[in-house]
């Protein structure tokens, strides 16, 4: 049987280069006779841009594509149902800025208050449901302090589809949203989220070694980490209490602040951190501030305190 097609559409985009800082937008102009709306997709680098909004009618639609963090190449597939599809390409280009000069790439902070919001909201519930874990359940690497921030910062970045939550062994799935902007391990750093080297953010950390998968707990606190105060008051969910021992073969430890428990709610605030001794406690700020041991308690007076910390990612000079 005869089936009748439209012409390929008719493709422009402007601009043509996208700064790859995760929001750059570049309006897709779609010319075609079909009525139905148009069917877009990213068919090379599909990490590099996503689609955004796609709205018109009558011959002629515009799509909004903001770009990702990862930067090259991007071909975009657009096609009607009933006629051949066009294609069209853009690049976009490395964002190497460090704008807080604390050798974090502009491009891993999230600037967004949404983004920051859902990433300190995954952290904290990832670190908590660990607590919760029985032992055996938990990831293996999960076996002191900064093993356990490792892990929650590195799979808060995650998108959190059917397929992670498979592959993460997690008792439930909370309702919350991921960040936008990227989505780990699809960064120009690949899966080397933690700054292992000193020194402003340049190009060539991409692959010299600035960058690794494993830090220490004293790695993240001088690298990764800006200092907020010593007063635990002024601590968000998600920010770190370090603390530094003169005695012990691991002298710097951490702990996440939760604030209030995303898991069992009682309107009290929390702490969780792995003791590196097999366990992970999760206490109250009231417990925490009468521990029996005194340098573990995070009070200004206590100069094994080091303070409250921030992640760099949420630190971009201004609101964080």
């Amino acid at each position: 049987m005869h089936r009748d097609t439209f012409p390929a559409p008719r493709l422009s985009i402007t601009p043509t280069r996208l700064l790859a800082d995760g929001y750059d937008i570049a309006t897709l102009t779609i010319e075609g006779r079909s009525p139905a709306a148009p069917r877009i997709s990213v068919v090379e680098h599909p990490h590099a841009a996503a689609i955004e909004e796609v709205a018109g009618g009558d011959g002629r639609w515009e799509a909004q594509v903001r770009a990702g963090i990862v930067p090259g190449l991007v071909r975009l597939r657009v096609g009607f149902p009933g006629s051949p599809a066009a294609f069209i390409q853009f690049e976009t280009l490395l964002d190497s800025r460090d704008g807080m000069e604390d050798g974090t790439p502009d491009f891993l902070r999230l600037t967004d208050e949404r983004d920051r919001q859902a990433f300190r909201r995954w952290f904290t519930w990832l670190a908590e449901a660990q607590y919760f874990q029985a032992p055996a359940a938990r990831p293996a690497e999960i076996d002191d302090c900064a093993a356990l921030i490792r892990y929650a910062y590195r799979e808060a970045l995650h998108a959190h589809d059917s397929g992670w939550m498979a592959a993460a062994h997690l008792p439930m799935a909370p309702a919350l949203e991921s960040v936008s902007k990227y989505r780990y391990p699809y960064t120009p750093l690949g899966a080397a989220l933690f700054r292992v080297r000193p020194g402003g953010f340049r190009a060539s950390d991409l692959s010299d070694g600035a960058f690794a998968q494993f830090a220490d707990a004293q790695t993240l606190w001088r690298l990764n980490c800006h200092f907020v105060s010593r007063e635990v008051s002024a601590a968000r969910p998600g920010d770190l209490f370090f603390f530094r021992q003169e005695e012990g073969a691991e002298r710097f430890h951490s702990m996440i602040y939760l604030g209030d428990s995303q898991i069992r709610k009682d309107g009290r605030r929390y702490v969780v951190y792995h003791t590196g001794a097999g366990e992970i406690r999760r206490l109250t700020m009231e417990q925490l501030a009468e521990f029996p041991q005194s340098e573990w308690r995070p009070l200004a007076a206590n100069p094994g305190f080091l303070g409250v910390y921030r992640w760099n990612i949420l630190c971009s000079g201004g609101t964080n």
